[in-house]
């Protein structure tokens, strides 16, 4: 659902002689396929618990599925820094990047050494915390594109741009937690 909402949120600034409405269209749309994607990843978990049916390749891909949504949600605002909406620094976005790239690696360290680095607790904060970071920037999103309470524009920009700082610190401690784990198998040899 990552390209999708990538092409959907994009769309207006790419083609706007193509569409009649420039953005308010895409609002509820962006929404449906962040709450989908959210839930049914949820959902797809529960369910590979409850009936026993969880892998290795499971365990390595949900993390993984999980981060390329987030990130491309994350790409999309950055991007909107082109056309002047000011919704979260490049910095910010780098380290949720090397944050990501650095897990994949250490995972990758891990199954080299037949061990499944599958999500931790904190992984799973991250996550919750992301999705919520997600939530409060295209909250602010949609305020701008359906030109609803503007006076309160400012606000929800800034509120985002504080759930998304904690959401990065939030991913940097997990990433230590990560890290942590993987260092406790290299004392095991």
């Amino acid at each position: 659902m990552a390209p999708v909402f990538l092409v959907v949120y994009l769309s207006p600034r790419f083609f706007p002689s193509l569409l009649e409405n420039r953005v308010a269209w895409t609002v509820p749309v962006l929404w449906v396929i962040f709450i989908v994607s959210e839930i049914t990843d949820y959902f797809d978990g529960l369910a590979a618990r409850k009936l026993n049916m969880t892998t290795d390749f499971g365990k390595l891909f949900d993390p993984f599925a999980d981060t390329i949504i987030q990130i491309t949600c994350f790409l999309c605002f950055i991007i909107d820094r082109l056309w002047g909406n000011y919704l979260i620094p490049v910095i910010l976005f780098l380290l949720v990047i090397y944050r990501e790239f650095s897990i994949l690696f250490l995972r990758n360290l891990m199954l080299k050494k037949g061990i499944t680095l599958s999500a931790s607790i904190y992984g799973k904060i991250k996550t919750v915390a992301y999705i919520i970071a997600v939530g409060a920037a295209l909250f602010a999103v949609s305020l701008e594109r359906l030109a609803i309470l503007s006076s309160f524009l400012p606000y929800a920009r800034t509120g985002s741009l504080i759930i998304f700082a904690i959401s990065v610190g939030i991913a940097l401690f997990s990433f230590f937690d990560y890290l942590s784990q993987y260092k406790k198998t290299e004392s095991q040899k």
